[in-house]
């Protein structure tokens, strides 16, 4: 059973900082490429920050500079640290796994992240 299980989303004040984990399990996690997508009511999913498997990143023009991926393969998971959070910020984040060998794509439960005043 393949299963991505993401924690760290809460209630932040505009400026604040926090760091998401997802915990992966089931897959052969170093060879999967990790990424974090959020997404709110009525809008599309779109992708925050990814990290391939050797530590090559990819961020949205929106967070550059202010949030961080990284992956631990030892611990098969993978974080998102959050810093200057901005109301805009707000939405649900997901996890996602892909490998494009195995033509297989996994996403997580979501959690909450809310940046509000």
């Amino acid at each position: 059973q393949v299963q991505l299980v993401e924690s760290g989303g809460g209630l932040v004040q505009p400026g604040g900082s926090l760091r998401l984990s997802c915990a992966a399990s089931g897959i052969a996690f170093s060879i999967y490429r990790m990424g974090w997508y959020r997404q709110d009511p009525g809008k599309l999913r779109d992708l925050v920050a990814a990290i391939s498997g050797g530590g090559v990143t990819n961020y949205s023009e929106s967070v550059k500079g202010r949030f961080t991926i990284s992956r631990d393969n030892a611990k098969n998971t993978v974080y998102l640290q959050m810093n200057s959070l901005k109301p805009e910020d707000t939405a649900v984040y997901y996890c996602n796994a892909n490998s494009r060998y195995l033509n297989y794509n996994y996403w997580g439960q979501g959690t909450q992240v809310t940046v509000s005043s």
